[in-house]
C-alpha cells in the first residue's frame, strides 16, 4: 500500500474524530509540532523506524515524550495508534493529508499558480476570484516562479492542470508543424 493511501486513511479517520470533538486547530498544531520534533531529531527517526528496536522500548520513548509535552488526549492517542502500526515516521505525510482532508470538508481548495515572473497583488486577486468561480469553493493560492515557462501561467487545482505557458504553446506549435 502506498504512503499516499496510508496517509489519507489515517488523516481521514483523524478528521472524523476532531470534527466531532471540535479540536481541529489544536490537534493540527500539536501534530505539526510533533512532526517537526521527529523530523529534526535523527535519533528519534532512527528509533521509531528501526524494526530491530523492541516495540516496548519505542512505547517507553513515546510515553516519555508525551509526559513532557502534554498534548491533548486525541493527539496522544493518535500518536500511540501510529506507533502501534509502525507509521509514526510517516507523520509528515499524514499531516499533509490531514490538512487536505480538513480543507476538502470545509469547502476549501488549494491551487498552485506558477508564473514566469512575480505577479502583482491585483493579478493574484484576479486569480483568486477566477479560481473560486471555476471551483465554486474558497481558494488557498500558492504562487511560484519558474522562468523556464517563458511567459503565461500554469495553474494546478487538485489533479487538474491549466497550462497557458508560452513554453507549452511553443511545444504544441512545434508538434503541429512537425506533424504536417
Amino acid at each position: 500500500m502506498s504512503v499516499e493511501t496510508v496517509a489519507r486513511r489515517y488523516a481521514t479517520a483523524l478528521a472524523d474524530v476532531v470534527l466531532k470533538s471540535g479540536e481541529t486547530e489544536s490537534v493540527k498544531s500539536e501534530l505539526k509540532v510533533w512532526e517537526n520534533l521527529i523530523r529534526s531529531n535523527n535519533d528519534l527517526q532512527t528509533a521509531f523506524a528501526n524494526p530491530a528496536i523492541a516495540h516496548l522500548s519505542k512505547e517507553k520513548v513515546l510515553e516519555g515524550l508525551l509526559a513532557k509535552t502534554k498534548p491533548s488526549k486525541t493527539t496522544a492517542n493518535f500518536l500511540r495508534v501510529l506507533l502501534r502500526n509502525s507509521r509514526l515516521t510517516e507523520l509528515g505525510h499524514i499531516n499533509e493529508k490531514f490538512v487536505s482532508v480538513l480543507d476538502e470538508r470545509g469547502g476549501v481548495v488549494t491551487a498552485e499558480v506558477t508564473s514566469a515572473r512575480p505577479l502583482s497583488e491585483a493579478e493574484k486577486s484576479e486569480f483568486q476570484v477566477n479560481i473560486a468561480k471555476l471551483t465554486g469553493k474558497k481558494v488557498n493560492l500558492n504562487f511560484d516562479i519558474d522562468e523556464n515557462i517563458i511567459g503565461g501561467v500554469v495553474t494546478r487545482v487538485g489533479s487538474t492542470v491549466y497550462d497557458s505557458s508560452v513554453k507549452t504553446q511553443l511545444a504544441n506549435l512545434k508538434q503541429e508543424l512537425i506533424g504536417q
